[in-house]
C-alpha cells in the first residue's frame, strides 16, 4: 500500500504578500468583477489565494497570477471561475431581510389585483448566490398567486459571477440549519428530504427558477428586459460608488413600467433615476418605474 506523503509546499503558512503584489491582485479582481478589496482584506487575499495555491503544487503568487493572465485560455478561464468562487462572499439565507421580501408580498398581491384575466410576472434575483434568495422570492410569489394558478404565472431567473456557486443553487439542496429559518408552513410545502442532514427544494418550485452566469460588469449585455421585479441586495457593497450608480441605473433600464427595483438598505446613496420614483415601504429601498 502506497502511503500518502505531504509535500513540503502543503505545511507553509500563507506566504507574505508584499504592497506590490496586494495592487497587483486587487487591480485584477477589480477590473474583472468590479469588486474592490480594501487593505484591512488583505489577510484573506493571502489566504484565499495561498489555499488554492496549495492545491496546484504553486509556491509563490507571481507564478500564480501568470498562470491567471497568460496561460491557455480554456484553462485560465476554469482556474478564474474557481478563484472567483473562493474570493466571493457567498453569506445569504433564506428571507435574509424581511422588509424586502414583506414588500415583495405586497408587490405580488398588487400585480394579482391588476391582471385578473391573466399574466407573468418576471423577476431577477442579481448576485443570487447560492439560490436563498431566488428560491425565497419563489416561495412568496407562489403563494400569494395560489388561488390564480391557471391565470397567473412567474418565473424567476437568478444569476451570479461563480459557476459552482451556480451549480449549487440549480441542486437546491441546503443543510437543515439553513432551511429551519423558514416558517414551518413554507418548510412543509417546498422542501423534501434530501439525506439526513440536507432538504431540497421541491421540483416543482425549482421549475419556476432558472440560473445562469452573469458578471454584473457585462449587464448591458444580460438578456433580461420588461422585468417586473429586481431584487439585488448584499452585493453593492462591494463595489466604488460610481460603479454602483452605473450598476444601479442599468437595472433600473430593465424594468418594465411599474416594475419595482428592490435593493438593500443602505448600500447605495443620493442615487436618483428620472424615471424611477421611490416606493415607500418600511425598512426598505426600493424604487418603481414611472408608468
Amino acid at each position: 500500500m502506497d502511503i500518502a506523503v505531504t509535500p513540503p509546499w502543503a505545511l507553509r503558512n500563507a506566504p507574505a504578500m508584499d504592497a506590490e503584489q496586494f495592487q497587483l491582485w486587487r487591480t485584477l479582481l477589480e477590473e474583472r468583477t468590479g469588486m474592490t478589496l480594501p487593505t484591512e482584506r488583505k489577510s484573506f487575499l493571502e489566504t484565499s489565494l495561498s489555499a488554492r495555491m496549495r492545491e496546484l503544487g504553486l509556491e509563490d503568487y507571481q507564478t500564480y497570477y501568470a498562470q491567471l493572465v497568460t496561460g491557455a485560455s480554456e484553462s485560465r478561464a476554469m482556474e478564474w471561475s474557481i478563484l472567483v468562487d473562493r474570493l466571493t462572499v457567498q453569506e445569504t439565507g433564506f428571507f435574509r431581510h424581511p422588509g424586502s421580501f414583506a414588500l415583495v408580498k405586497a408587490f405580488s398581491r398588487e400585480f394579482a389585483r391588476r391582471h385578473v384575466n391573466g399574466g407573468t410576472l418576471n423577476a431577477w434575483s442579481v448576485g443570487c448566490s447560492t439560490g436563498e434568495e431566488a428560491y425565497s422570492l419563489a416561495m412568496v410569489i407562489n403563494e400569494c398567486f395560489a388561488g390564480a394558478r391557471d391565470k397567473l404565472f412567474y418565473g424567476i431567473t437568478g444569476t451570479d459571477i461563480s459557476l459552482p456557486t451556480l451549480a449549487r443553487a440549480r441542486r437546491g439542496v441546503f443543510p437543515l440549519r439553513r432551511v429551519n429559518r423558514v416558517a414551518p408552513a413554507l418548510r412543509e410545502r417546498y422542501f423534501q428530504p434530501h439525506d439526513t442532514q440536507h432538504l431540497q427544494v421541491t421540483a416543482t418550485l425549482r421549475e419556476r427558477v432558472c440560473f445562469a452566469h452573469l458578471n454584473v460588469l457585462d449587464l448591458d449585455q444580460a438578456p433580461m428586459e420588461n422585468l417586473d421585479l429586481i431584487f439585488c441586495q448584499n452585493m453593492l457593497i462591494y463595489f466604488r460608488r460610481w460603479r454602483k450608480r452605473q450598476i444601479v441605473n442599468r437595472l433600473a433600464a430593465r424594468l418594465a413600467p411599474g416594475g419595482v427595483l428592490v435593493l438593500g438598505p443602505g448600500e447605495i446613496t443620493d442615487w436618483q433615476n428620472d424615471n424611477l420614483e421611490r416606493e415607500v415601504y418600511p425598512d426598505t429601498l426600493a424604487f418603481r418605474r414611472r408608468v
